[in-house]
C-alpha cells in the first residue's frame, strides 16, 4: 500500500509502506474510508518538533474492519467504526475514570494516513456503528475521531454548563468544534477569537454570539467589555502558544475554569501569576474514547455536523497539498479520501 511520510519540514511523501498485518491478538485492521489533517500535524510540518527519522503520519480514522485478531471479541469483521487517536483497554482503572488517553497500555496513532490501518486493543479502541452510515454523514464521522472529541473534552474540562459565558482562543477546527460542543453543552454565550473571515461564519454557525479578533491586552480587555468587566465563566485553550495561554488566564474570571488541549510548544507559567488569578487549570490529550459513542450518536441522529469544519478535500495521494492548504491556512481542514473521490 501506499501511505503518507514526514521527511523534513514542509517535506510530505506518498509513497510504499508495508501493508500492516495483525501483530497482537487484540489487533483488528481497517481499510479506511476517510482520514484527514490535523492542525497538530503542522507542528512538525513546519519544523517546530523535529523528527528524528522519517515519520509516517495520520491519527485520525473511520472505516470498515477488514480483519481482527483472535482475542477480539466485540469488533467484527464488515463492521463501520470509529476510533481514537490513543489506543486503550477501556477497562484498566484510568480508563475506568474516563481518562482514555492516560490508559496503561495507551499507544499513539500515527500511521493513518494511508489506505490500511492497524489498531492495537480493537475492542477497547474502537466504536462501531450498528449499520453502514451513508456517505454524507462519513466526514462528521471522521470529525468525532479527534477534533470534536478534543473540542468536546475542552468544554468538559472547562466546566461549560447551561447558562455559561464560554470563550474559545483558536480558531483551528478544534477551536471551531469547541464553540460546537459549548453550544451542545447548553452555554448561553460563546465568544470566539478569531480574525478569518470563513472561521468566524462557521464558529457563528456553530454557535458563537460574538467574535473578537483583538489580541494580547487588547484582546483581554474586549473580553472583559463583553463579560462586565468579570471575564469569561468557561475558556477553551485549543491552540498551545504562550499567548494563547496567557489570553486564556487572563481572560477568565476568578473562580472561573480553562480547558486547555492545544498541544503545548515553548508555553511556560508564572505560578505566582496563576496563584493570584484563582482559575482552575485542566487539560491534556482528549480522552476521545468517554466521548465517542455519543457523538457518533449525535452526528447520526443529525443532531450536529462537525464535518463543516473540512473545507477542503483530497484524494489521499494529494495529502501534500493538503498539508500545504493548511499551513497557508487556504483551509481549515483537509479531508482525505483513500479511494481518490472527492
Amino acid at each position: 500500500m501506499q501511505g503518507t511520510v514526514l521527511y523534513g519540514p514542509r517535506d510530505i511523501r506518498f509513497e510504499d509502506r508495508p501493508e500492516p498485518t495483525i501483530i497482537q491478538p487484540t489487533d483488528a485492521i481497517i481499510r479506511l474510508s476517510a482520514t484527514c489533517v490535523c492542525g497538530s500535524d503542522l507542528w512538525p510540518y513546519r519544523g517546530i518538533q523535529s523528527i528524528a527519522r522519517p515519520t509516517p503520519m495520520g491519527h485520525e480514522y473511520c472505516g470498515i474492519v477488514e480483519e481482527v485478531g483472535r482475542e477480539v471479541r466485540n469488533i467484527k469483521a464488515g463492521q463501520f467504526v470509529v476510533g481514537s487517536f490513543a489506543t486503550s483497554d477501556n477497562t484498566c482503572v484510568i480508563c475506568q475514570h474516563g481518562y482514555q488517553s492516560s490508559c496503561l497500555q495507551c499507544e499513539f496513532m500515527s500511521t493513518a494516513q494511508a489506505s490500511v490501518l492497524r489498531v492495537p486493543l480493537a475492542d477497547g479502541t474502537l466504536v462501531a456503528t450498528s449499520d453502514l452510515p451513508p456517505e454524507e454523514l462519513i466526514p462528521s464521522l471522521l470529525a468525532t475521531s479527534d477534533v470534536l472529541g478534543t473540542g468536546w473534552f475542552a468544554a468538559n474540562a472547562a466546566n461549560v454548563k447551561p447558562g455559561s459565558t464560554v470563550l474559545v482562543v483558536g480558531d483551528g477546527a478544534v477551536g471551531l468544534l469547541g464553540v460546537l460542543s459549548a453550544k451542545q453543552m447548553g452555554a448561553e454565550r460563546i465568544i470566539a477569537m478569531s480574525r478569518h473571515t470563513s472561521r468566524q461564519k462557521l464558529a457563528r454557525e456553530f454557535g458563537a454570539n460574538d467574535i473578537v479578533t483583538e489580541r494580547g491586552d487588547e484582546g483581554v480587555a474586549r473580553i472583559k467589555g463583553l463579560t462586565e468587566g468579570v471575564g469569561a465563566d468557561s475558556v477553551l485553550e485549543c491552540v498551545g502558544t504562550q499567548e494563547s495561554m496567557m489570553q486564556a488566564i487572563k481572560s477568565t474570571r476568578p473562580g472561573g475554569y480553562i480547558g486547555y488541549v492545544g498541544v503545548p510548544h515553548g508555553v511556560s507559567l508564572d505560578s505566582e501569576q496563576l496563584f493570584y488569578a484563582h482559575v482552575h487549570l485542566h487539560g491534556g490529550p482528549a480522552p476521545v474514547r468517554r466521548y465517542l459513542p455519543e457523538l457518533i450518536n449525535l452526528v447520526l441522529d443529525g443532531k450536529i455536523n462537525p464535518g463543516k469544519v473540512f473545507d477542503l478535500t483530497l484524494p489521499l495521494d494529494q495529502v501534500a497539498e493538503g498539508y500545504r492548504a493548511m499551513d497557508e491556512r487556504r483551509a481549515i481542514k483537509t479531508l482525505l479520501r483513500p479511494n481518490g473521490t472527492n
